[in-house]
């Protein structure tokens, strides 16, 4: 089975029903290093009978002196203990550096490289919007913070095509083909070295690319600039305003030479911006891709008001995006974006995790795994019933709100955590949010004349109420793994793939296949997309004889599971 389906892309046995529902869910280092120094066992008496035998003054003197100039009593023992060694050694440090404590060197340490989503807050923080730039092309249809970072984000895209196996086999197996030829793609997703590795998959398949940022904060220069200088119209920078980002979707929409036929979408914005202001490019789209629960909820409410004017692919509810880039991409992200951004120490500290869909589970395992207590809050009973039996508390958030630690989102849903939350919340306790909209926690209630809010780090404000009394809030409430930190490369494979191939097939699709409506992707595509990745992990599929395919009723070859099968 496995070598057939090596051979060429996957044609579904049958094409696949509307959907109905929508599933919810450089560091100092150490100067003085430890030297071997010879000594007899008898070394902290030694020691101690030596410091007793030295007068006040000597010792005010030493502290005084930038090198030793007199040897003391305990430097006339035999042992060979170099004081003015290491005092040499340590005034050799840079004098600017002054008191540093080491959570906060490490911190900062690891915003040094390009590949941190905090490392360019160092850059000017002037918009781009009007300095004028140019590839070594001569392409200057695009609008990024700094063309000359292009080298540095080319590095960070060949890091993750080395973790996204799934995406080079698609360039390999299609790329001679062209399925994308013709095709004019405009994206509104993150931009990262992952995204990079799609778009740049798309331009193989014949696909034409332009592209903006679907969040504020995820957008990494450096990629962006690699983009640009390969020559795709990129408009997006880390750290837009609201009006810069609404700026470059427009930018991105508006340029009368480039029409758009595909939409690749993460959020709606995108889809919602030219629903508004350019309508008549719905003419010539033949179909949208969403990825993101947000905008899948926002093309429903399209559908069922009859304003769909083209065929839409959920890709969010298909079972590659919700049990692996929900599940294990937050699993392991979460945790990094808090370390970065706070230095916190897990091990028993109380939390509370607003709702146990795929996105929530993964956090708590997280969570669970490094010692901490997990508090669970749920509107659905039967994910309520699941976080119950995986051995976490369900509470109402006001239940708990006092004791907690830190406080995390991830329902899709709006003012989950709201005011009067806050205004009962412990000094320092940690706010953030994993879903992708930025409306789960109640900012408007924070922006009042008595609250004070302090910028500590990128992306980490205090959020100070009159008595002094704090909460730490995380990238304004957006999306913490992509805003403060970076996501496994590998499992956003699974999810890119499966977008690539959306893509596909809605394009290459006979009319009439596919109406006004949202449909999931075809079972056969998700089984392909897993078949890919596979390999990575030298894991040998069973076949199945015709006999047993008989017994199931299913094709040998797959798809091994119905519609309605929930893994």
């Amino acid at each position: 089975m496995a070598e057939e389906i090596d051979q060429t892309l996957p044609q579904p046995d049958e094409y696949p029903e509307p959907c109905e529902d929508v599933v919810n869910g450089d560091e100092e280092e150490e100067n003085n290093k430890h030297q071997s120094v010879k000594c007899s066992p008898n070394l902290l008496q030694m020691l101690k009978a030596a410091e007793s035998r030295r007068t006040p003054q000597s010792r005010d003197r030493d502290r005084e002196e930038a090198s030793g100039t007199e040897e003391t009593e305990a430097q006339k023992t035999d042992m060979q203990i170099q004081f003015n060694d290491q005092k040499h050694e340590f005034n050799k440090r840079p004098a600017n550096t002054g008191r540093r404590s080491l959570s906060r060197s490490i911190s900062q340490s690891s915003t040094d490289s390009y590949s941190s989503a905090c490392s360019e807050s160092s850059e000017d923080e002037s918009s781009p919007r009007d300095k004028p730039q140019a590839t070594s092309k001569g392409l200057s249809d695009f609008c990024i913070k700094n063309i000359q970072q292009a080298e540095f984000g080319r590095r960070e895209i060949m890091i993750a095509e080395q973790e996204m196996p799934a995406l080079m086999i698609l360039r390999k197996r299609a790329g001679g083909e062209k399925p994308l030829a013709g095709a004019k793609v405009m994206g509104c997703t993150h931009i990262t070295p992952q995204t990079a590795v799609l778009m740049e998959t798309l331009s193989q398949l014949g696909a034409q690319c332009r592209w903006a940022a679907c969040n504020i904060f995820s957008t990494q220069n450096a990629v962006a600039a690699a983009l640009a200088e390969g020559g795709i119209s990129v408009f997006a920078w880390k750290g837009e305003s609201e009006d810069d980002f609404w700026w470059c979707i427009d930018r991105c929409v508006g340029a009368e030479s480039w029409q758009p036929n595909m939409i690749l979408d993460d959020g709606g914005d995108l889809t919602h911006w030219i629903q508004k202001k350019y309508p008549s490019i719905f003419k010539k789209l033949k179909g949208i891709v969403e990825e993101s629960v947000t905008g899948i909820y926002r093309l429903y409410q399209l559908s069922k008001a009859g304003k769909l004017c083209v065929p839409a692919m959920n890709v969010n509810d298909s079972v590659t995006k919700q049990k692996f880039d929900n599940l294990y991409c937050c699993k392991e992200s979460v945790l990094d974006g808090l370390k970065r951004t706070t230095d916190v120490m897990f091990g028993g500290k109380q939390v509370v995790v607003c709702g146990y869909g795929e996105v929530g589970k993964g956090c708590c395992a997280a969570l669970k795994a490094l010692g901490t207590v997990v508090n669970v809050t749920e509107a659905d009973p039967i994910c309520a019933l699941q976080a119950c039996m995986d051995g976490f508390r369900v509470m109402k958030l006001g239940e708990v709100v006092r004791q907690v630690d830190m406080v995390i989102t991830c329902t899709g849903n709006k003012n989950v955590v709201g005011r009067e939350h806050m205004d009962r919340m412990k000094n320092g306790c940690i706010v953030c949010n994993m879903g992708h909209s930025s409306t789960e926690i109640d900012l408007v209630s924070l922006r009042t004349a008595e609250l004070r809010w302090e910028r500590v780090r990128p992306q980490v404000d205090h959020v100070i109420w009159p008595d002094g009394r704090r909460i730490v809030l995380l990238a304004e409430g957006r999306l913490l793994n992509l805003s403060c930190s970076t996501v496994p490369s590998f499992v956003l494979s699974i999810t890119a793939t499966t977008q690539a191939l959306a893509l596909i097939e809605l394009y290459s699709a006979p009319e009439g296949r596919y109406k006004q409506d949202v449909y999931l992707l075809p079972k056969k595509m998700d089984e392909y997309v897993a078949s890919l990745h596979l390999p990575t992990f030298d894991a040998h599929l069973t076949e199945l004889t015709d006999e047993q395919g008989k017994y199931l009723g299913i094709s040998k070859h797959g798809p091994y599971k119905p519609n309605y099968y929930r893994y």
